[in-house]
Parts: C-alpha cells; structure tokens; sequence
C-alpha cells in the first residue's frame, strides 16, 4: 500500500515535468540590454542639452519663434519607440514628457523650451547695465552728478531684432524708458533704468515724473520759485524714490502737495516711506507744506493717529471764495528770535500776513486744531503728545494755543529735521477767479518763510 502511493507521487512528477521547462523555455524573449537613451534632440536645427541622467531636455530657440507649433527631430536607439509623434507639431509653451520604450526597458524625458532674450546689454560708454531677463529691467548707477535728460544708451539687441527707441539715441532717464524689441510678429519690452547720485544739497519732490511734468498752479509756482532761488537743486519725483535714487547727499528735501486732501499712494508706497524714513534717520531733513504736512504721521514722525485732525479745503473744480474783509495771516507770539520768522513783515510783534484780502482762495489748510479735538487743549498738551516744537498759529492767538499750522521736529540725536508749514493762507498761486487779483502783496512773506525753513533745516 505504502509503494503505491509512491509510485502515484513519482508519476505525477514526471507528467508536470515537461509543462516547467515549457514556461522557462517561453521567457527566453525578456530582454534587459536594449538601449533606450536618446542619441540627439533638436528644433529648428538647433541642438538641445540632454540630461541622460534625470531626463532633462532644454532647448533655446531665438526670440520670435512660435514655440507653440514646433517640431523637434529626434533620434532614438535602434528597435526603440516613443510615447510621442515627433511628425507632428508640439506646443512647447509649458514641458512636454515623452517615454522612450525599447524592449523591456523605457525612459522618461522632459522637454523645456525656451526663448533667447532680445536683450544682450545695455551701456553708457564703458558701463554695463545689470539686466534681469526675468522681470525685463535693466539698471545701471551711473557717476554722481550726471545729467540723466539727454543719455544715449547703446541697447545690444540679438540678431534680426527692431530695438525702439533707437540705440544711441538721447532718452530722458529721469524716470525710466521703456524699450520695445520687435522681430515679426513677436513684441516684448524691457524697463530701463539710470540712477546718478546728485551733487546738489538741495531737492523738490513731486508726485510728477519730472519738473516740467508738474500741472497744479501752486505747486508750479513753489517749483519755479525754489529753482529759481536754489538754481544747482535737484527735481525728484516719488517713482525715482521706488526705483532706488539715493538721497543721502540731499541736506534738505521740500515737498510742496497742494493737488489733493489725501496723500498720493505714490507717497505711502512702502518703497517711498522706506527711502525716506532712511534718509531722516540718516540725518536729513525734510520741509512739508501745504497737505504734505499730512505726511508726518506716515513717516512715523508723530504717533499713529497724531497727525494732523482739522484738513479741509476746496479742491473741486470752480470751488473757492474771495475775502474782501481781511488779510490772512499767522501768530509766532514768544518765537519772533526763531530764524524761520526772519526778515518777515511784520504788523505787530509776533504777527505777519502772509495771503491778502480780496484774493481768490482755496484755504487748503492741515493743521492741529487743539482745544476741542484730540485731547491736546492747548500747546502744551500737543508738545507732549506729538514731540513736536509748535511755532506758529492763526494771527489772534498770542498764545499759540489754539492751532498748529508751523511745527517742528528736530532729531534729538543727531542732525535732521522736519518742518510743517500747513497754513491756508500758504498760498503761492492767486488763481484769477471771480475778478480777484492775479497777485499777493504778501507773496514776500510766503517766499522769506520758506527760504528762511529751507536754510535752517540745512544747518
């Protein structure tokens, strides 16, 4: 009994037999050795770098190339097959991945294409332009004290490429120019920008790209003033403040706002508030009039919520009035020795007009108005809240209690200074409305205030 079941175990494994040497036999096709690497890659002739390795193919292909309708030639191993019709056009505009397949073997790759910037360099003379392809600028500091309205940049474009403005051509770098780069149908444009560090001791700022750009009456009138007093200053505007001027060698820096009752965004853009903040921590100084005078608070000169509390005018087209029944003027009771009152006219002690009766006025005023609102009730109170040294007010307070239209705050550690002047009677353009007069007899005490805080504010 014991050998038959022997003899049933050794015929069952004689009959399996052949069957497992049959399923061996059938795996004799596997194969590992085939090659499935790519031999060579291009576009348009144009040879691609390939990363064996991780699968990377980058091509470059010259602006103006429609890379959304290419077709690569590509050369595979013997046997091997692709994932992908290489006879058909591809759209390269984002990666494109492929397996190459050849046997039991595969590899994966991913295309990359890119375009050749239009721009090789940008140069004035021996200087080279720091070029960021990415965000299409180009920058180039260029020596202290030089000219930016006429400069003739050489733009080295790649071949073929229409550059406007032309190279070589004088462009005003005073705010940056704009660069196109055309080839066919292909337009694209770059940011140039030229920064010199000035020489003068003296600057306007503006909201306009350039002195000449300036269109509110009064803050024309102040310009052409103060260049006419200052010829060797310089104009700055806000967006020069964004792209990096360097305002170090500045001593004093007047900014004239009578366009708006709100600060501009150009002025409380954080790139603005951080040159300026720098430039007062650095030692310079500043002289705020009209609604500049709003600007302390964003400068962080006085506390949050301690500028300004009474900002009012007319702003709206046709909007004003005329005062035929007095002068306009400002009380520096107690401060006559302090040097912005210098030289004023005076018609008491401690007492000057500054705007005439008769004269059209828009009465832009931002000043403190203190015994009812903020909690200040009086000079001191403001002292103490805002830091700041109050020096003026309206003509019948002897006391200085009751407004602060002229301010200061001098740095307690070093040089630096800021000056308020926020008055409505501060007033440089007589608008020739409604009859009034085109001038102000008391124009003279306007400019002497200023040339007086200008002067001090530099010492």
């Amino acid at each position: 009994m014991k050998l038959k079941q022997i003899l049933k175990v050794f015929l069952v494994f004689v009959m399996v037999l052949p069957f497992i040497g049959c399923k061996k036999d059938k795996n004799n096709d596997f194969k590992l050795d085939s090659q499935v690497q790519l031999v060579s890659y291009s576009i348009n002739g144009i040879a691609a770098t390939i990363d064996q390795k991780t699968g990377a193919i980058s091509v470059n292909v010259p602006f103006g190339t429609d890379i959304s309708n290419l077709i690569p030639k590509v050369e595979m191993p013997d046997g091997a097959t692709s994932s992908m019709n290489f006879t058909k056009p591809v759209n390269f505009t984002g990666a494109v991945d492929f397996r190459v397949v050849n046997g039991n073997l595969f590899k994966d790759y991913s295309t990359t294409v890119k375009i050749t910037p239009p721009l090789k360099s940008v140069s004035v003379a021996s200087l080279k332009a720091s070029v960021n392809h990415d965000n299409r600028t180009a920058t180039l500091i260029l020596p202290d004290g030089t000219d930016l309205a006429a400069i003739k940049p050489i733009i080295e474009a790649e071949q073929d490429i229409v550059v406007s403005p032309l190279s070589g051509t004088a462009q005003d770098f005073n705010q940056p120019v704009t660069y196109t780069f055309t080839k066919g149908n292909f337009t694209t444009s770059y940011q140039v920008t030229f920064i010199s560090n000035s020489v003068s001791e003296y600057a306007f700022l503006g909201t306009a790209s350039s002195r000449s750009a300036i269109t509110n009456p009064d803050e024309k009138a102040a310009s052409d003033w103060f260049f006419a007093t200052y010829p060797t200053a310089d104009y700055i505007s806000f967006g020069a403040l964004e792209t990096g001027k360097r305002l170090s060698n500045y001593k004093v820096i007047w900014w004239h706002f009578d366009s708006a009752q709100d600060l501009p965004a150009q002025a409380t853009s954080a790139a603005s508030l951080t040159a300026l903040k720098a430039y007062r921590n650095g030692g310079g100084s500043l002289l705020l009039t009209s609604m500049a005078g709003r600007y302390v608070e964003a400068l962080g000169v006085v506390p949050a919520g301690k500028g300004p509390n009474n900002v009012f005018g007319d702003f709206a087209l046709g909007a004003g009035f005329i005062d035929n029944g007095s002068d306009w003027g400002i009380s520096f009771k107690g401060k006559e020795s302090h040097p912005l009152f210098q030289g004023l006219e005076t018609y008491d002690t401690g007492k000057a007009n500054l705007l005439q009766k008769g004269t059209f006025r828009l009465n832009h005023t931002a000043w403190w108005f203190l015994p009812d609102w903020g909690g200040y009730m009086n000079g001191a109170g403001w002292r103490q809240q805002t830091g700041g040294i109050n020096l003026a007010s309206e003509a019948w307070d002897d006391n200085l209690d009751g407004r602060v239209g002229i301010a200061e705050w001098p740095q307690t550690n070093g040089p630096g200074n800021v000056v308020v002047i926020t008055f409505g009677a501060y007033d440089w353009y007589s608008e020739p409305q409604n009859g009034a007069p085109t001038s102000n007899r008391f124009i003279t005490n306007i400019r002497r205030l200023t040339k007086n805080a200008i002067d001090y504010l530099k010492k």
